[in-house]
Formats: structure tokens, sequence, C-alpha cells
């Protein structure tokens, strides 16, 4: 999988298609990126610019990707709470 380009190359290409001057698929063809990347460039910088309706902005993405972590690392500290909480109840119930 090729690299990420940098959010300035994005910026900048979706300026150009924004303009107008080159269809978009030349202007793909002319950055050495596919039509459909571009595309999607345009659309998420409209959801940031403009508050997307059908998709989330790039501040909500990054809080949906730290609030799924969040929940994992919370589902993990519950787990070893409850095996904690059984083996010191075992410990307790059983005689020596």
């Amino acid at each position: 999988m090729p690299a990420p380009h940098p959010p300035e190359f994005r910026r900048r290409a979706v300026e150009l298609a924004r303009r107008g001057d080159t269809p978009i698929a030349a202007l793909a063809k002319q950055l050495t990126i596919s039509e459909s990347c571009l595309r999607n460039w345009i659309a998420q910088a409209d959801a940031d610019d403009n508050g997307g309706e059908n998709r989330l902005t790039s501040v909500e993405k990054r809080e949906l990707a730290q609030l799924r972590r969040d929940k994992k690392r919370l589902e993990m500290e519950n787990e070893i709470l409850k095996r904690a909480a059984a083996y010191f109840a075992r410990e307790n119930i059983l005689p020596n």
C-alpha cells in the first residue's frame, strides 16, 4: 500500500479540482492519483467545510476512532476486574 499523500497535497488537489479549470479525471491523471481518490478528497473537504449530512467530518472521524479505542480498553479492563473478583471470591469461599 502506498504511503498516504501529505495533507497539503490533498488540500491543493481539492483547490485545483474546485477551481474547475481542468476536468477531475484529467487533474487526477496529472497528479498521478486515481479519479475516485480525488473525488473522495473533494467529498471529505466538502463535509469538513459545510458539515456533512451523509459523511462524518475529519474531526468526527478522529473522535469516533478515539472513542472506539477507549471502549475497547475499558472492555478489557472490565474483563480483568471480573476475573479478579471471581478469583478473590473463590479464594474466600474455599476452606484452607
